[in-house]
């Protein structure tokens, strides 16, 4: 009976390590903001809880949808992200941690094809603050290692770029409910700098 907890035991302790994510190496940080003429409420229901859909609002991803069963955003709910036709680019997400009374949750990369960055040190940090009745801040932290390493000061301009873009698209999305696709951003833009 000891033998079989101990290896119970052993197989458990194996299989978290397999799929905890370790943050054990360097990593880089920052974070972007944006104020948003919308309430937090529905901000964090275009963000968080319609996560399985963030191509709707994202000009650079092409197709996204829930992974693994997961039906909706919440604490495990996964998604695949492609960001070409043949999904050769693509990462598959997961949610870590779900705050949704602090406006917060943790995302973090399972797995990502064809980009630089390093799975087990790399997630983001969503955050949704009332700044008012009708008005928010959307923030994201990224906690992110490239591979290899060396890329991470040139990945990092472009991964602020890239957020700065997907935060005017979901207020562009929330205003209008017209999707955000690499084809029409550029217009897109110019309407909300």
């Amino acid at each position: 009976m000891k033998n079989v907890i101990l290896i119970a035991l052993a197989l458990f302790t194996f299989t978290n390590a397999l799929t905890a994510q370790s943050m054990s190496k360097k990593y880089r940080t920052f974070t972007v903001s944006r104020e948003l003429p919308f309430s937090a409420e529905k901000v964090w229901a275009a963000v968080a809880e319609d996560y399985g859909n963030i191509a709707n609002n994202h000009p650079k991803i092409i197709s996204s949808n829930y992974a693994k069963g997961s039906l909706k955003g919440e604490k495990g709910a996964q998604r695949h992200c492609y960001f070409n036709e043949k999904g050769s680019q693509a990462l598959h997400e997961e949610i870590t941690d779900w705050r949704p009374e602090e406006g917060v949750f943790v995302n973090r990369i399972l797995t990502a094809n064809k980009f630089p960055v390093d799975p087990d040190n790399t997630r983001g940090t969503y955050m949704i603050k009332s700044t008012g009745p009708n008005s928010s801040t959307i923030s994201m932290k990224m906690d992110f290692r490239t591979r290899p390493a060396f890329m991470g000061f040139m990945a990092q301009n472009k991964f602020k770029k890239l957020l700065q873009d997907y935060f005017i698209a979901v207020e562009h999305n929330i205003a209008t409910g017209e999707s955000v696709t690499a084809a029409n951003f550029k217009d897109v833009k110019k309407m909300y700098n």
